[in-house]
């Protein structure tokens, strides 16, 4: 399964964006999906994740603000970034499981992909 995510831009505070994630290859075998992200000198930490079903989790940080989706007809997972502020500057990471949400909120991924940047002005 090939990860390739787009949309990272750089946006004012306040501001909202929505970034994309492209799955090929092998998309039958893929249960959960989610962001990560990774700002400069911190560790990854996760944003949110979505399940075939629907079921979603989103971090603390980021509930009530992103929302995350999924287009399961085209293999397409989206964050929706609203009220962006500069503590969400980071890359941002695609990731999936073949098994359920619970896994890949512990951090078990199958698959990664490369990352796209998004940069808060303040």
């Amino acid at each position: 399964v090939q990860l390739v995510e787009s949309g990272g831009d750089t946006v004012q505070a306040g501001g909202s964006l929505r970034i994309s994630c492209s799955a090929a290859g092998s998309i039958f075998s893929v249960n959960a999906m989610g962001w990560y992200r990774r700002a400069p000198g911190k560790e990854r930490e996760l944003v949110a994740v979505i399940n075939e079903a629907g079921e979603t989790y989103h971090a603390d940080s980021v509930k009530g603000r992103f929302t995350i989706s999924r287009y399961n007809g085209r293999n397409i997972l989206y964050l929706q970034m609203n009220n962006l502020k500069s503590e969400d500057t980071a890359t941002y990471i695609c990731a999936a499981s073949k098994q359920d949400i619970q896994t890949l909120i512990s951090g078990g991924v199958d698959y990664w992909g490369r990352g796209t940047v998004v940069t808060v002005a303040a």
